[in-house]
């Protein structure tokens, strides 16, 4: 599943004034390149919104605000202006102060937590693994058995959990997961969930 942070419709609604490519060819292309720069802010603003919320990160909150009101200005540019955007940069920046946030949030967690940022975990057999508080920061899930594994305050920005096995996990408070990761994996009944995020729909459905 896609997730676009409510990107497309900011493009066709606003920065386009509710002009449609497919009765106005002419802008397609434009309009496509202008999305995939929105779709990245509306992104970032998703994150920080989450780490404004966390206690655990106040120290940062000061500067999240600040990323968070230099975004909001790039979200409100010109279609001409967002494609002249030094992406590259702020998504450095921001990407930084989400790490130290990450930090912050996870610190709760006692002990040695694992690091497996960026990690090729493909079809990795992790079923029960103590991942509580662990980086997994755009780790490669795609198809790894997790099934009754500890997720408990980990950070999944960016995981792939294409076809990853959930059933039985537990993901209660995981950082930075959105829906659509959740809507690429594999869970049960028995896979705790984060408050904000949905069962997805092909799960098998809780006994009544």
């Amino acid at each position: 599943m896609y997730e676009c942070f409510g990107a497309g419709q900011r493009v066709s609604q606003v920065t386009f004034g509710g002009r449609d490519w497919r009765q106005a060819p002419d802008t397609a292309r434009q309009m496509f390149d202008v999305f995939a720069v929105m779709r990245q802010l509306h992104e970032m603003l998703w994150y920080l919104g989450e780490t404004l919320s966390s206690r655990a990160a106040r120290p940062l909150h000061s500067e999240v605000k600040l990323a968070v009101q230099t975004t909001e200005r790039m979200v409100h540019s010109r279609a001409d202006a967002l494609l002249e955007l030094d992406m590259r940069a702020h998504r450095r920046d921001v990407n930084a102060l989400l790490l130290r946030a990450s930090e912050l949030m996870r610190a709760s967690v006692p002990g040695q937590k694992k690091d497996h940022a960026g990690a090729d975990l493909i079809g990795a057999s992790l079923d029960g693994a103590d991942l509580q508080g662990a980086n997994m920061r755009g780790a490669y899930l795609i198809g790894a058995g997790l099934r009754g594994a500890n997720l408990r305050m980990a950070d999944l920005t960016g995981a792939d959990l294409r076809d990853a096995d959930l059933s039985a996990a537990d993901l209660t408070g995981s950082l930075f997961l959105v829906q659509s990761q959740l809507d690429a994996a594999k869970g049960d009944t028995a896979t705790k969930l984060p408050p904000s995020l949905t069962r997805p729909a092909h799960w098998p459905v809780p006994a009544m």
